[in-house]
């Protein structure tokens, strides 16, 4: 599982919230933060290691070349030494990052704004908990972080994670993602934890490889959503989907409107791709609904249809939930007929 998937790769959601677990969570607001006894009996040791401290050491090839020795799974997978030519002419390139002073200041910031390892390192390993109550196969990988110069903001696969501090420092870092705003708003420390969790969702996140309708480009996202709020069950819905309060209240307040313009419209089983992206791409809105309409909705009406499906199946499990690869069957077995 690589965090490269389109799925994951539209949202860019996660919760950190300055190390701090939010007091009041959820679509309802209730306070459901207490760690399960159940969930609690998981065990889901974390090795994490700040790369980002010994990186900037760095000065010289030698060291350079050093560090990757010391850090072969990172340098193989992360950095994709292989992909050079030699091991000095990665050694170069690491020394010309480590010594930029721009990338300094930047690494000096993310230092700053993550400087407690130990709750980095509790957040990471009570989504774990998590992960592993639902999928006692999961094997929590290691976890690295790291400056990366805003390459990547987060890798993850069976066996590492890496998770580049500098795209989350927030609005007040000296470098940001070259994005627009409306992307750039969730890169920040309030968003990292939902970015990690919703890569994991990928791994179990089943679907159908041919004939993508709008439909099931919905319920798969509606999945990696639910999956989220079920490994982060202390994380509020703005968060998780990255809407700003306002565009959440407007979503839930015209549910039945936005649902209904997908009937109206016929868009369900829509296979063109750019209508698709349409309701489920970046934008700044989706007019087509509504000006005040925040972009990715057709992700966000995906994730109440899932809701609705779980709420009418008490008995289906997550893992099994993930594994459904009938759009249609969820769809039709949640009875979603949303009214206001």
């Amino acid at each position: 599982m690589t965090h490269n998937t389109a799925p994951v790769r539209l949202f860019l959601t996660a919760v950190l919230g300055s190390l701090v677990f939010l007091s009041s969570c959820g679509q309802d607001g209730t306070a459901k933060c207490e760690l399960s006894p159940e969930v609690a009996r998981v065990e889901a040791p974390v090795q994490l290691q700040r790369l980002e401290q010994p990186f900037f050491r760095i000065k010289t090839v030698a060291e350079a070349q050093q560090f990757v020795r010391q850090h072969e799974l990172f340098a193989d997978q992360f950095l994709q030494r292989r992909q050079y030519p030699s091991e000095e002419v990665l050694g170069q390139a690491l020394v010309k990052l480590a010594t930029n002073a721009g990338l300094q200041k930047l690494g000096k910031e993310a230092e700053v704004e993550f400087k407690d390892t130990n709750a980095l390192q509790s957040q990471l390993q009570r989504m774990f908990q998590h992960v592993r109550y639902y999928f006692p196969d999961f094997r929590v990988p290691p976890v690295a972080t790291f400056v990366s110069g805003l390459s990547q903001d987060l890798f993850v696969n069976d066996s590492l994670m890496v998770i580049s501090l500098d795209f989350f420092v927030g609005p007040k870092a000296s470098y940001r993602p070259n994005m627009p705003e409306y992307i750039l708003r969730r890169y920040a420390p309030a968003y990292l934890l939902p970015t990690a969790a919703l890569a994991v969702s990928s791994k179990y996140n089943q679907h159908q490889l041919t004939n993508q309708t709008m439909l099931s480009e919905m319920v798969q996202f509606g999945k990696s959503l639910y999956f989220a709020e079920k490994v982060l069950p202390c994380t509020t819905d703005t968060l998780l989907v990255g809407f700003t309060a306002k565009e959440l209240a407007g979503a839930q307040f015209n549910e039945s409107k936005i649902w209904a313009h997908f009937i109206e419209k016929n868009l369900l089983y829509n296979t063109a791709p750019f209508t698709i992206q349409k309701y489920m791409g970046e934008r700044p809105n989706v007019p087509e609904i509504g000006q005040t309409c925040p972009g990715r909705v057709g992700a966000w009406v995906g994730w109440q249809i899932v809701r609705k499906y779980m709420s009418e199946h008490p008995n289906v499990t997550l893992k099994q939930l993930m594994a459904e690869k009938d759009p249609q069957r969820i769809l039709s077995e949640s009875h979603y007929r949303p009214k206001r």
